[in-house]
Parts: structure tokens; sequence; C-alpha cells
């Protein structure tokens, strides 16, 4: 499989970061248009070269969908102490930025999204700007809460998206489960999706034991936002049409 590209992005206090570029379907050998573009933010204690976000950006890619990984600044910088919510916002909308100008797909459909706090910071840059043109979000664990904490949420800002939202939430997430999101959830307009990963915690895993397992549920996570992603995408392409 292809190396995905770099690109490097600056951020306005003049720091870089680096993103990663996996090219949807580019190595199969076709030119096919693609859905659009996937931008996914890492969380809080693992980079965008962990195995979850490698592994998920080359299925996604390899599934017609341009997905654009990133670090954050503190990432970057070799800091394992995540910077405050503002910096993390800056740091998520100049990638959003540098992608829009240096990806032809993600000017045609733009979803953005991440795993545990990379999706949290998504939502907050969504329901900061009405007027970003967001196709949607792809949150991947969404984190509710602290673990033991439930009454800490994080969903207040949830209402001012108003743009389709995919949740992944595994049924054992010790930062929120599927029922603990769902009368939140019934609230949302658009009405979000909500895909639950039986037994899964909060990274979706199902079992140490059996690695094919864990391989179907992931695949099955994959081909729901492969199919959220293609659904918009679909939906957009027919209304330009009149």
């Amino acid at each position: 499989m292809p190396s995905p590209s770099e690109l490097t992005v600056r951020l306005d206090t003049g720091a870089t970061t680096t993103a990663l570029v996996y090219e949807g379907g580019r190595h199969r050998g076709h030119s096919a248009t693609v859905s659009g573009t996937l931008i996914l933010g890492h969380g809080a204690g693992a980079g965008q070269r962990s195995a979850f976000m490698v592994g998920f950006a080359q299925a996604l890619s390899a599934s017609g969908v341009d997905v654009v990984t990133f670090n954050f600044l503190y990432t970057e910088q070799g800091r394992r102490i995540p910077d405050r919510a503002p910096a993390l916002e800056a740091c998520y909308r100049a990638v959003i930025d540098a992608v829009c100008a240096n990806v032809e797909s993600a000017r045609r459909a733009l979803f953005i999204g991440g795993k545990s706090m990379g999706g949290r910071i998504a939502t907050q840059v969504a329901a900061a700007d009405p007027r970003l043109h967001l196709a949607g979000l792809v949150l991947l664990g969404y984190p509710l809460h602290p673990p033991g904490k439930p009454s800490e949420r994080r969903d207040r800002h949830l209402p001012a998206i108003a743009r389709p939202m995919l949740f992944v939430q595994g049924t054992r997430d010790a930062f929120g489960t599927p029922d603990e999101l769902a009368p939140i959830v019934s609230a949302l307009r658009p009405a979000p999706t909500v895909h639950v990963v039986a037994h899964g915690d909060h990274s979706f895993k199902v079992s140490k034991r059996d690695p094919s397992a864990q391989a179907r549920v992931y695949a099955d996570v994959q081909h729901a936002i492969v199919g959220f992603i293609n659904g918009i995408s679909d939906f957009r392409v027919r209304i330009s049409d009149f």
C-alpha cells in the first residue's frame, strides 16, 4: 500500500505540524473521483502514527475516501500533556484550511472528526463556526464525560453543530455508552447516526483472544463510516444536479 504524502500545516503562532494525506483508492490503480475528504484528529494519548489511526486511515482510503490525519501541536512537539481547548481548536482549524487548499476532494465534501479527543475538538470547531462548509462529522468514541464522572458532560455545544454526525460508540466505553448518548442524540437536528459496537470499549476493542473477531469489528465500523460519507456525498451530488 502506498505511503501517505506529508502536508506541512502552519499555525498562526508560526509553529508547524504535520498532516498525512492518504489518497482514496489510488493503490487500486484507478483515478475515479473520490467521495470526499475526511480529517481525523487523534486521541489524547496517541498521535497520528498510532496503529489505530494508521489502520483506519488506510482502510477508509482503500474504500475511496481521501483521509487526512495530523498531529496536534503538543504531540508534534513531543509533549505528553494536551494543550488547552483554544490551542487544540486553532490547530484543527489550521489543518482544515490547509486541507481545503491542497486536497481537491475537500472542496467537494469535507468531513471532520477523530478518535476521542480529536472528535471532541472537531465538534467544538464545527459548533463555533456555522459558516464552515462541512458535509458532516465522524466521531469515533466520543468522550461524553471523563471515566467515572458521568455528571461532567461534554455535550452543551452539540446542538450548535447542526450538521450530519456519525457517532461510533462501544457499549463498554468508560467515556460514555450508547445508552448515555441516546437522550442527547435524540434532541439533535439533523438526527445523527449512531453505530453501536457491541461489547466494544473506548477503542472498539472486543476481544484479546480472537484477532479475527477484532478485525471484523473494525471492518464493520469502517464500512459504517464509508456508508455515512458516501450517503451524504451522493445526496449532495443529486441536489447539485437541480
